[in-house]
Protein backbone atom coordinates (compact mmCIF):
# COMPACT_ATOMS: atom_id res chain seq x y z
CA UNK A 1 0.00 0.00 0.00
CA UNK A 2 1.14 3.54 -0.66
CA UNK A 3 3.03 5.30 2.14
CA UNK A 4 0.62 8.21 1.59
CA UNK A 5 -1.92 6.35 3.68
CA UNK A 6 -1.91 4.87 7.17
CA UNK A 7 -4.30 2.10 8.13
CA UNK A 8 -5.91 2.05 11.57
CA UNK A 9 -7.58 -1.14 12.78
CA UNK A 10 -9.23 -2.14 16.03
CA UNK A 11 -10.99 -5.44 16.73
CA UNK A 12 -14.04 -6.30 18.79
CA UNK A 13 -14.14 -10.02 19.51
CA UNK A 14 -17.01 -12.07 20.91
CA UNK A 15 -15.74 -15.16 22.73
CA UNK A 16 -18.52 -17.54 23.75
CA UNK A 17 -17.71 -18.67 27.26
CA UNK A 18 -17.31 -22.38 27.90
CA UNK A 19 -20.13 -22.92 30.38
CA UNK A 20 -22.85 -25.56 30.42
CA UNK A 21 -25.63 -23.06 31.11
CA UNK A 22 -26.45 -19.54 29.99
CA UNK A 23 -25.38 -16.31 31.58
CA UNK A 24 -28.67 -15.51 33.34
CA UNK A 25 -30.58 -18.80 33.23
CA UNK A 26 -30.12 -22.55 33.64
CA UNK A 27 -30.79 -23.32 29.96
CA UNK A 28 -28.18 -25.36 28.12
CA UNK A 29 -25.61 -23.84 25.74
CA UNK A 30 -24.80 -26.98 23.70
CA UNK A 31 -24.45 -26.36 19.95
CA UNK A 32 -26.65 -28.07 17.38
CA UNK A 33 -29.95 -28.52 19.21
CA UNK A 34 -33.22 -28.23 17.28
CA UNK A 35 -34.42 -24.59 17.03
CA UNK A 36 -35.89 -23.13 20.21
CA UNK A 37 -35.32 -26.26 22.32
CA UNK A 38 -32.82 -24.46 24.58
CA UNK A 39 -34.70 -21.20 25.19
CA UNK A 40 -36.33 -21.00 28.62
CA UNK A 41 -38.70 -18.44 30.14
CA UNK A 42 -35.82 -16.19 31.24
CA UNK A 43 -34.20 -16.21 27.79
CA UNK A 44 -37.39 -15.15 26.01
CA UNK A 45 -38.36 -12.66 28.76
CA UNK A 46 -41.75 -13.97 29.78
CA UNK A 47 -43.50 -11.66 32.29
CA UNK A 48 -42.43 -12.14 35.90
CA UNK A 49 -39.08 -13.87 35.29
CA UNK A 50 -35.81 -12.52 36.67
CA UNK A 51 -32.20 -13.08 35.54
CA UNK A 52 -29.67 -14.71 37.90
CA UNK A 53 -25.96 -14.31 37.10
CA UNK A 54 -24.01 -17.52 36.37
CA UNK A 55 -20.97 -17.58 38.71
CA UNK A 56 -18.82 -19.55 36.24
CA UNK A 57 -19.19 -16.76 33.69
CA UNK A 58 -17.53 -14.36 36.12
CA UNK A 59 -14.73 -16.88 36.76
CA UNK A 60 -14.04 -16.91 33.00
CA UNK A 61 -13.85 -13.12 32.88
CA UNK A 62 -11.44 -13.04 35.82
CA UNK A 63 -9.22 -15.66 34.16
CA UNK A 64 -9.06 -13.55 31.01
CA UNK A 65 -8.25 -10.39 32.96
CA UNK A 66 -5.41 -12.16 34.75
CA UNK A 67 -4.07 -13.61 31.49
CA UNK A 68 -3.79 -10.23 29.75
CA UNK A 69 -2.51 -8.27 32.76
CA UNK A 70 -5.66 -6.18 33.00
CA UNK A 71 -7.45 -4.48 35.87
CA UNK A 72 -10.34 -6.52 37.25
CA UNK A 73 -13.03 -4.18 38.54
CA UNK A 74 -13.94 -4.72 42.21
CA UNK A 75 -17.42 -3.51 41.26
CA UNK A 76 -19.00 -3.61 37.80
CA UNK A 77 -22.54 -3.03 36.55
CA UNK A 78 -24.85 -4.69 34.05
CA UNK A 79 -26.81 -2.45 31.72
CA UNK A 80 -29.62 -2.77 29.22
CA UNK A 81 -28.63 -2.10 25.62
CA UNK A 82 -31.86 -1.24 23.86
CA UNK A 83 -32.56 -2.07 20.23
CA UNK A 84 -35.28 -3.86 18.37
CA UNK A 85 -34.62 -6.86 16.18
CA UNK A 86 -36.62 -10.06 15.68
CA UNK A 87 -34.01 -12.28 17.34
CA UNK A 88 -33.86 -10.12 20.51
CA UNK A 89 -36.97 -11.19 22.42
CA UNK A 90 -36.64 -8.75 25.35
CA UNK A 91 -36.15 -5.70 23.14
CA UNK A 92 -32.83 -5.15 24.92
CA UNK A 93 -29.57 -7.00 25.48
CA UNK A 94 -28.05 -7.30 28.95
CA UNK A 95 -24.46 -6.11 28.66
CA UNK A 96 -21.97 -3.88 30.46
CA UNK A 97 -21.26 -0.31 29.46
CA UNK A 98 -19.73 2.30 31.74
CA UNK A 99 -18.12 -0.08 34.25
CA UNK A 100 -16.89 -3.30 32.56
CA UNK A 101 -15.49 -6.23 34.52
CA UNK A 102 -12.05 -6.04 32.80
CA UNK A 103 -10.15 -2.92 31.73
CA UNK A 104 -6.78 -2.47 30.02
CA UNK A 105 -4.13 -5.13 29.53
CA UNK A 106 -2.89 -6.32 26.17
CA UNK A 107 -1.35 -9.01 23.99
CA UNK A 108 2.03 -9.37 22.32
CA UNK A 109 1.78 -10.37 18.67
CA UNK A 110 4.42 -11.38 16.16
CA UNK A 111 4.36 -10.53 12.44
CA UNK A 112 7.41 -11.85 10.65
CA UNK A 113 10.43 -10.94 12.77
CA UNK A 114 8.71 -8.01 14.49
CA UNK A 115 6.89 -8.11 17.82
CA UNK A 116 4.20 -5.63 18.79
CA UNK A 117 2.08 -5.03 21.88
CA UNK A 118 -1.62 -4.49 21.19
CA UNK A 119 -3.43 -2.69 24.01
CA UNK A 120 -6.90 -3.73 25.11
CA UNK A 121 -9.56 -1.20 26.00
CA UNK A 122 -11.89 -3.49 27.90
CA UNK A 123 -13.58 -6.86 28.12
CA UNK A 124 -17.16 -7.03 29.28
CA UNK A 125 -19.78 -9.70 29.88
CA UNK A 126 -23.00 -9.84 27.93
CA UNK A 127 -25.65 -12.20 26.61
CA UNK A 128 -25.92 -13.27 22.99
CA UNK A 129 -29.02 -12.68 20.89
CA UNK A 130 -30.92 -15.34 18.98
CA UNK A 131 -30.44 -16.12 15.32
CA UNK A 132 -32.47 -15.23 12.25
CA UNK A 133 -32.79 -18.05 9.72
CA UNK A 134 -33.36 -17.00 6.13
CA UNK A 135 -32.99 -20.31 4.30
CA UNK A 136 -35.60 -23.00 3.58
CA UNK A 137 -38.49 -20.84 4.72
CA UNK A 138 -39.99 -20.04 1.29
CA UNK A 139 -39.14 -16.37 1.41
CA UNK A 140 -39.85 -15.98 5.12
CA UNK A 141 -37.49 -15.64 8.08
CA UNK A 142 -37.40 -18.05 11.00
CA UNK A 143 -36.16 -17.22 14.50
CA UNK A 144 -34.07 -19.63 16.61
CA UNK A 145 -33.66 -18.46 20.20
CA UNK A 146 -31.31 -21.24 21.33
CA UNK A 147 -28.40 -18.78 21.38
CA UNK A 148 -30.37 -16.12 23.27
CA UNK A 149 -28.71 -15.71 26.66
CA UNK A 150 -25.51 -17.58 25.73
CA UNK A 151 -22.64 -16.00 27.71
CA UNK A 152 -20.18 -13.85 25.78
CA UNK A 153 -17.03 -11.98 26.70
CA UNK A 154 -16.67 -9.05 24.31
CA UNK A 155 -12.99 -8.11 24.05
CA UNK A 156 -12.25 -4.68 22.59
CA UNK A 157 -8.77 -3.70 21.41
CA UNK A 158 -7.33 -0.25 20.98
CA UNK A 159 -6.90 0.83 17.32
CA UNK A 160 -3.23 -0.25 17.45
CA UNK A 161 -3.03 -2.41 14.32
CA UNK A 162 -1.72 -1.01 11.06
CA UNK A 163 -2.31 -3.83 8.56
CA UNK A 164 -4.49 -6.85 7.93
CA UNK A 165 -1.49 -9.04 8.82
CA UNK A 166 -1.29 -7.46 12.28
CA UNK A 167 -5.06 -7.82 12.74
CA UNK A 168 -4.92 -11.52 11.88
CA UNK A 169 -1.89 -12.05 14.15
CA UNK A 170 -3.78 -10.39 17.01
CA UNK A 171 -6.93 -12.45 16.36
CA UNK A 172 -4.90 -15.67 16.29
CA UNK A 173 -3.07 -14.74 19.51
CA UNK A 174 -6.37 -13.94 21.22
CA UNK A 175 -7.94 -17.17 19.93
CA UNK A 176 -4.96 -19.14 21.25
CA UNK A 177 -5.17 -17.44 24.65
CA UNK A 178 -8.90 -17.94 25.32
CA UNK A 179 -8.66 -21.61 24.35
CA UNK A 180 -5.39 -22.00 26.31
CA UNK A 181 -6.96 -20.82 29.58
CA UNK A 182 -10.08 -22.89 28.88
CA UNK A 183 -12.74 -20.16 28.78
CA UNK A 184 -13.77 -20.66 25.12
CA UNK A 185 -13.69 -23.63 22.75
CA UNK A 186 -12.64 -21.31 19.90
CA UNK A 187 -14.84 -23.03 17.30
CA UNK A 188 -15.17 -20.33 14.65
CA UNK A 189 -17.45 -22.42 12.41
CA UNK A 190 -20.00 -22.68 15.23
CA UNK A 191 -19.69 -18.97 16.09
CA UNK A 192 -17.89 -19.45 19.40
CA UNK A 193 -15.20 -16.97 18.37
CA UNK A 194 -16.10 -14.19 15.97
CA UNK A 195 -14.58 -10.80 15.26
CA UNK A 196 -15.73 -7.40 14.09
CA UNK A 197 -13.00 -5.24 12.51
CA UNK A 198 -13.15 -1.46 12.70
CA UNK A 199 -11.16 -0.11 9.76
CA UNK A 200 -10.22 3.43 8.77
CA UNK A 201 -7.49 5.15 6.76
CA UNK A 202 -5.79 8.50 7.16
CA UNK A 203 -2.86 10.51 5.94
CA UNK A 204 0.17 9.91 8.23
CA UNK A 205 -0.06 12.24 11.22
CA UNK A 206 -3.67 13.27 10.48
CA UNK A 207 -6.59 12.71 12.90
CA UNK A 208 -8.31 9.36 12.83
CA UNK A 209 -10.47 8.77 9.77
CA UNK A 210 -14.09 7.66 9.73
CA UNK A 211 -14.31 3.96 10.51
CA UNK A 212 -16.44 1.24 9.04
CA UNK A 213 -17.11 -1.93 11.00
CA UNK A 214 -16.87 -5.29 9.24
CA UNK A 215 -19.18 -7.63 11.15
CA UNK A 216 -19.01 -11.34 12.03
CA UNK A 217 -15.68 -12.43 10.56
CA UNK A 218 -15.48 -16.12 11.43
CA UNK A 219 -12.24 -17.16 9.72
CA UNK A 220 -8.75 -15.68 9.72
CA UNK A 221 -8.53 -15.96 5.94
CA UNK A 222 -11.76 -14.04 5.43
CA UNK A 223 -10.61 -11.45 7.96
CA UNK A 224 -7.48 -10.69 5.94
CA UNK A 225 -9.39 -10.58 2.66
CA UNK A 226 -12.15 -8.35 4.09
CA UNK A 227 -9.77 -5.85 5.68
CA UNK A 228 -7.57 -5.61 2.58
CA UNK A 229 -10.60 -4.97 0.38
CA UNK A 230 -12.04 -2.42 2.81
CA UNK A 231 -8.72 -0.54 3.02
CA UNK A 232 -8.44 -0.20 -0.74
CA UNK A 233 -12.11 0.73 -1.08
CA UNK A 234 -11.78 3.55 1.47
CA UNK A 235 -8.60 4.88 -0.18
CA UNK A 236 -10.30 4.88 -3.60
CA UNK A 237 -13.36 6.69 -2.21
CA UNK A 238 -11.29 9.44 -0.61
CA UNK A 239 -8.98 9.87 -3.60
CA UNK A 240 -12.03 10.26 -5.85
CA UNK A 241 -13.37 13.05 -3.65
CA UNK A 242 -16.06 11.16 -1.73
CA UNK A 243 -16.44 11.04 2.05
CA UNK A 244 -16.41 7.88 4.11
CA UNK A 245 -19.63 7.48 6.11
CA UNK A 246 -19.63 5.50 9.33
CA UNK A 247 -21.35 2.17 8.63
CA UNK A 248 -21.63 -1.47 9.48
CA UNK A 249 -20.61 -3.68 6.57
CA UNK A 250 -20.60 -7.39 5.74
CA UNK A 251 -17.97 -9.35 3.85
CA UNK A 252 -19.05 -11.59 0.98
CA UNK A 253 -16.49 -14.42 0.58
CA UNK A 254 -17.86 -15.27 -2.87
CA UNK A 255 -17.13 -11.83 -4.31
CA UNK A 256 -14.31 -10.86 -1.95
CA UNK A 257 -16.05 -7.53 -1.32
CA UNK A 258 -17.58 -5.68 1.62
CA UNK A 259 -21.04 -4.12 1.35
CA UNK A 260 -22.86 -1.71 3.63
CA UNK A 261 -25.56 -3.24 5.83
CA UNK A 262 -26.69 -0.22 7.85
CA UNK A 263 -25.42 3.06 9.22
CA UNK A 264 -23.24 2.55 12.28
CA UNK A 265 -24.84 3.20 15.65
CA UNK A 266 -23.20 5.13 18.47
CA UNK A 267 -23.54 4.34 22.16
CA UNK A 268 -26.29 6.92 22.71
CA UNK A 269 -28.43 5.18 20.09
CA UNK A 270 -28.75 2.20 22.42
CA UNK A 271 -30.02 4.22 25.43
CA UNK A 272 -27.94 2.26 27.95
CA UNK A 273 -29.14 2.29 31.55
CA UNK A 274 -28.36 0.03 34.57
CA UNK A 275 -30.43 -3.13 34.62
CA UNK A 276 -32.73 -2.85 37.65
CA UNK A 277 -33.07 -6.65 37.91
CA UNK A 278 -29.35 -7.29 38.53
CA UNK A 279 -27.23 -6.19 41.47
CA UNK A 280 -23.76 -4.77 40.83
CA UNK A 281 -21.11 -7.47 40.41
CA UNK A 282 -18.57 -7.38 43.25
CA UNK A 283 -15.27 -9.24 42.97
CA UNK A 284 -13.01 -9.44 46.01
CA UNK A 285 -9.25 -9.88 46.13
CA UNK A 286 -9.58 -13.32 47.75
CA UNK A 287 -11.66 -14.60 44.84
CA UNK A 288 -9.15 -13.27 42.31
CA UNK A 289 -6.27 -14.86 44.24
CA UNK A 290 -8.09 -18.21 44.35
CA UNK A 291 -8.59 -18.19 40.57
CA UNK A 292 -5.03 -17.01 39.92
CA UNK A 293 -3.66 -19.98 41.90
CA UNK A 294 -5.37 -22.38 39.48
CA UNK A 295 -4.29 -20.68 36.26
CA UNK A 296 -2.08 -22.62 33.80
CA UNK A 297 1.30 -21.30 32.69
CA UNK A 298 0.52 -18.73 30.01
CA UNK A 299 1.83 -19.11 26.45
CA UNK A 300 4.12 -16.06 26.50
CA UNK A 301 5.78 -17.20 29.73
CA UNK A 302 6.09 -20.78 28.47
CA UNK A 303 7.59 -19.53 25.20
CA UNK A 304 10.24 -17.58 27.10
CA UNK A 305 10.97 -20.61 29.29
CA UNK A 306 11.39 -22.85 26.25
CA UNK A 307 13.95 -20.37 24.91
CA UNK A 308 15.92 -19.85 28.13
CA UNK A 309 15.71 -23.29 29.78
CA UNK A 310 15.47 -25.55 26.74
CA UNK A 311 17.71 -23.55 24.40
CA UNK A 312 15.07 -23.46 21.65
CA UNK A 313 15.08 -20.76 19.00
CA UNK A 314 12.49 -17.97 19.05
CA UNK A 315 10.78 -19.58 16.06
CA UNK A 316 10.68 -23.07 17.59
CA UNK A 317 9.41 -21.81 20.94
CA UNK A 318 6.66 -19.78 19.25
CA UNK A 319 5.56 -22.74 17.10
CA UNK A 320 5.43 -25.09 20.10
CA UNK A 321 3.29 -22.69 22.14
CA UNK A 322 0.88 -21.83 19.32
CA UNK A 323 -1.79 -23.80 21.21
CA UNK A 324 -2.00 -25.49 24.57
CA UNK A 325 -2.55 -28.88 22.90
CA UNK A 326 0.71 -28.58 20.92
CA UNK A 327 2.60 -27.37 23.99
CA UNK A 328 1.26 -30.24 26.11
CA UNK A 329 2.13 -32.82 23.44
CA UNK A 330 5.67 -31.46 23.10
CA UNK A 331 6.18 -31.18 26.86
CA UNK A 332 4.97 -34.76 27.42
CA UNK A 333 7.22 -36.05 24.61
CA UNK A 334 10.29 -34.35 26.08
CA UNK A 335 9.41 -35.58 29.58
CA UNK A 336 9.09 -39.17 28.32
CA UNK A 337 12.41 -38.85 26.46
CA UNK A 338 14.22 -37.82 29.64
CA UNK A 339 12.45 -40.50 31.70
CA UNK A 340 14.41 -43.09 29.72
CA UNK A 341 17.64 -41.98 31.41
CA UNK A 342 20.35 -39.44 30.65
CA UNK A 343 23.10 -41.72 29.42
CA UNK A 344 23.05 -40.36 25.88
CA UNK A 345 26.30 -38.78 24.71
CA UNK A 346 26.10 -35.07 23.96
CA UNK A 347 28.05 -32.86 21.61
CA UNK A 348 29.01 -29.17 21.52
CA UNK A 349 25.71 -28.58 19.71
CA UNK A 350 23.85 -30.12 22.65
CA UNK A 351 25.72 -29.28 25.88
CA UNK A 352 23.37 -31.40 27.99
CA UNK A 353 20.90 -34.22 27.56
CA UNK A 354 18.14 -31.82 28.61
CA UNK A 355 18.94 -29.49 25.71
CA UNK A 356 19.34 -32.44 23.33
CA UNK A 357 15.94 -33.80 24.38
CA UNK A 358 14.32 -30.38 23.92
CA UNK A 359 15.68 -29.83 20.42
CA UNK A 360 15.27 -33.34 19.04
CA UNK A 361 11.69 -33.65 20.32
CA UNK A 362 10.91 -30.18 18.94
CA UNK A 363 12.25 -31.20 15.52
CA UNK A 364 9.99 -34.25 15.38
CA UNK A 365 6.86 -32.51 16.70
CA UNK A 366 7.25 -29.59 14.27
CA UNK A 367 8.49 -31.82 11.46
CA UNK A 368 7.10 -35.32 10.98
CA UNK A 369 4.13 -34.97 13.35
CA UNK A 370 3.00 -31.58 12.01
CA UNK A 371 3.43 -32.72 8.39
CA UNK A 372 1.38 -35.87 8.96
CA UNK A 373 -1.38 -33.97 10.77
CA UNK A 374 -1.53 -31.47 7.94
CA UNK A 375 -1.61 -34.22 5.30
CA UNK A 376 -4.45 -36.05 7.01
CA UNK A 377 -6.37 -32.92 8.04
CA UNK A 378 -6.14 -33.69 11.75
CA UNK A 379 -5.77 -31.47 14.79
CA UNK A 380 -3.07 -32.19 17.37
CA UNK A 381 -5.72 -33.55 19.75
CA UNK A 382 -6.42 -36.37 17.29
CA UNK A 383 -2.78 -37.47 16.87
CA UNK A 384 -2.67 -41.29 16.94
CA UNK A 385 0.93 -41.38 18.18
CA UNK A 386 1.21 -41.01 21.97
CA UNK A 387 4.04 -38.80 23.30
CA UNK A 388 5.64 -41.84 24.95
CA UNK A 389 5.85 -43.65 21.60
CA UNK A 390 7.35 -40.64 19.84
CA UNK A 391 9.84 -40.13 22.68
CA UNK A 392 10.95 -43.76 22.42
CA UNK A 393 11.53 -43.37 18.70
CA UNK A 394 13.54 -40.15 19.12
CA UNK A 395 15.70 -41.80 21.79
CA UNK A 396 16.46 -44.71 19.44
CA UNK A 397 17.76 -42.20 16.88
CA UNK A 398 19.64 -40.17 19.49
CA UNK A 399 21.47 -43.15 20.96
CA UNK A 400 22.39 -44.57 17.56
CA UNK A 401 20.09 -47.60 17.60
CA UNK A 402 18.69 -46.53 14.21
CA UNK A 403 19.45 -43.84 11.65
CA UNK A 404 17.19 -40.87 11.01
CA UNK A 405 16.16 -42.42 7.70
CA UNK A 406 15.11 -45.68 9.36
CA UNK A 407 13.46 -43.53 12.03
CA UNK A 408 11.00 -42.20 9.47
CA UNK A 409 10.12 -45.78 8.51
CA UNK A 410 9.50 -46.64 12.17
CA UNK A 411 7.49 -43.42 12.59
CA UNK A 412 5.18 -44.42 9.72
CA UNK A 413 4.61 -47.84 11.26
CA UNK A 414 3.91 -46.45 14.72
CA UNK A 415 1.51 -43.87 13.26
CA UNK A 416 -0.43 -46.70 11.63
CA UNK A 417 -0.69 -48.48 14.97
CA UNK A 418 1.93 -51.16 14.29
CA UNK A 419 4.07 -52.21 17.23
CA UNK A 420 3.75 -51.38 20.91
CA UNK A 421 6.99 -49.37 20.99
CA UNK A 422 9.82 -48.22 18.77
CA UNK A 423 12.19 -50.71 20.42
CA UNK A 424 9.85 -53.65 19.81
CA UNK A 425 9.23 -52.68 16.20
CA UNK A 426 12.94 -52.16 15.48
CA UNK A 427 13.74 -55.57 16.90
CA UNK A 428 10.90 -57.32 15.07
CA UNK A 429 11.96 -55.85 11.71
CA UNK A 430 15.70 -56.19 12.28
CA UNK A 431 16.31 -52.47 11.79
CA UNK A 432 19.02 -51.95 14.40
CA UNK A 433 21.82 -49.74 13.10
CA UNK A 434 25.09 -51.47 12.25
CA UNK A 435 27.94 -49.98 14.29
CA UNK A 436 30.33 -52.94 14.33
CA UNK A 437 33.49 -51.88 12.50
CA UNK A 438 34.23 -55.46 11.45
CA UNK A 439 30.82 -55.59 9.72
CA UNK A 440 31.13 -52.17 8.07
CA UNK A 441 34.68 -52.45 6.68
CA UNK A 442 33.89 -55.22 4.14
CA UNK A 443 30.98 -53.14 2.82
CA UNK A 444 33.21 -50.10 2.49
CA UNK A 445 35.96 -52.08 0.77
CA UNK A 446 33.44 -53.41 -1.77
CA UNK A 447 32.10 -49.92 -2.48
CA UNK A 448 35.61 -48.47 -2.96
CA UNK A 449 36.51 -51.30 -5.34
CA UNK A 450 33.30 -50.80 -7.34
CA UNK A 451 33.61 -47.00 -7.57
CA UNK A 452 37.21 -46.11 -8.59
CA UNK A 453 36.06 -42.96 -10.39
CA UNK A 454 34.46 -41.53 -7.23
CA UNK A 455 37.61 -42.39 -5.27
CA UNK A 456 39.72 -40.56 -7.82
CA UNK A 457 37.43 -37.52 -7.81
CA UNK A 458 37.50 -37.31 -4.02
CA UNK A 459 41.29 -37.41 -3.98
CA UNK A 460 41.17 -34.62 -6.54
CA UNK A 461 39.27 -32.48 -4.02
CA UNK A 462 35.63 -33.09 -4.97
CA UNK A 463 33.65 -33.45 -1.72
CA UNK A 464 30.51 -34.51 -3.61
CA UNK A 465 32.31 -37.71 -4.60
CA UNK A 466 32.78 -38.53 -0.92
CA UNK A 467 29.05 -38.06 -0.23
CA UNK A 468 28.31 -40.38 -3.16
CA UNK A 469 30.53 -43.05 -1.62
CA UNK A 470 28.78 -42.70 1.75
CA UNK A 471 25.45 -43.08 -0.05
CA UNK A 472 26.64 -46.27 -1.74
CA UNK A 473 27.69 -47.77 1.60
CA UNK A 474 24.35 -46.85 3.15
CA UNK A 475 22.58 -48.46 0.21
CA UNK A 476 24.65 -51.62 0.56
CA UNK A 477 23.76 -51.79 4.25
CA UNK A 478 20.06 -51.21 3.46
CA UNK A 479 20.17 -48.04 5.50
CA UNK A 480 21.32 -49.77 8.68
CA UNK A 481 24.88 -48.46 8.81
CA UNK A 482 25.72 -45.57 11.11
CA UNK A 483 26.33 -42.68 8.67
CA UNK A 484 28.81 -40.91 10.96
CA UNK A 485 30.82 -44.10 11.46
CA UNK A 486 30.73 -44.83 7.71
CA UNK A 487 32.11 -41.37 7.03
CA UNK A 488 34.90 -41.75 9.57
CA UNK A 489 35.95 -45.16 8.23
CA UNK A 490 35.82 -43.97 4.62
CA UNK A 491 38.05 -40.97 5.31
CA UNK A 492 40.48 -43.22 7.17
CA UNK A 493 40.69 -45.65 4.25
CA UNK A 494 40.96 -42.85 1.69
CA UNK A 495 43.57 -41.04 3.75
CA UNK A 496 41.56 -37.81 3.74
Amino acid sequence: MSTQWEVVIGLETHAQLKTRSKIFSGAATAFGAEPNRQACAVDIALPGVLPVLNREVVVCAIKFGLAVGARIAPRSVFARKNYFYPDLPKGYQISQFEIPVVSGGGLTIRVGEAEKFVHLTRAHLEEDAGKSLHEDFHGKTGIDLNRAGTPLLEIVSEPDMRSSAEAVAYAKALHSLVTWIGICDGNMQEGSFRCDANVSVRRPGAPLGTRREIKNLNSFRFMQQAIDYEIQWQINEIEEGRKIRQATVLFDPDTGETRAMRSKEDAHDYRYFPDPDLLPLEIGDAWIAEIAAGMPELPQKMKQRFETEFGLSVYDAAALTASREIADYYRDTRKAFLAGGIGILTSPQYPSTEVLAAKLCANWVMGEVAARLNKEGLEIGAVPLAPTLLAGLVRCIADGTISHKIGREVFDALWQGEGKSADALIEARGLTQVTDTSALEPLIDDVLAANPKSVEEFRAGKEKAFNALVGQVMKASKGKANPQQVGDLLRKKLGG
